[in-house]
């Protein structure tokens, strides 16, 4: 974090701004949930996932190299999910988070999991967590 002058003579603190790559709505099968049937029967999960990281070198040379591939994060994503078996969205969602930071380059992960169908008369339900590279968020 850097420090800026404030107005009266204070410091106030300004958090570091990244650029974002962002997954939308990744669809993927998967064993989640408490009751008898989500432990049985794979169910669809929704997946939307923002990295954060500095991609200045990627904008000024145009290679892969230079950036995070989005294509190696969502396969290893979906190998994850695809063979887990959570009882909770909510750790489902940090160990897909954990899974971004398998690249170097990312920051800062914004991981949202949508369950459909999981409440009656609700289209679905989410959680949505952000986690930081040093463990803050």
């Amino acid at each position: 974090m850097s420090m800026a002058a404030g107005t009266f003579g204070g410091t106030c603190t300004v958090a570091k701004s990244y650029d974002r790559i962002s997954i939308s709505d990744l669809t993927c099968r998967c064993i989640v949930g408490i009751n008898p049937d989500e432990r049985l029967n794979k169910q669809d999960v929704i997946l939307n996932i923002v990295l954060e990281a500095d991609l200045h070198a990627a904008c000024e040379s145009d290679r892969i190299e230079d950036t995070i591939d989005y294509k190696s994060i969502k396969l290893a994503v979906l190998a994850l999910v695809e063979n887990s078996s959570f009882f909770l969205i909510e750790r489902l969602a940090q160990r897909i988070a954990e899974t971004c930071f398998l690249d170097p380059r990312v920051k800062i992960a914004h991981v949202s999991v949508d369950k459909p169908g999981a409440l009656r008369f609700a289209r679905s339900v989410s959680v949505s967590i952000t986690r930081t590279r040093d463990g803050h968020a």
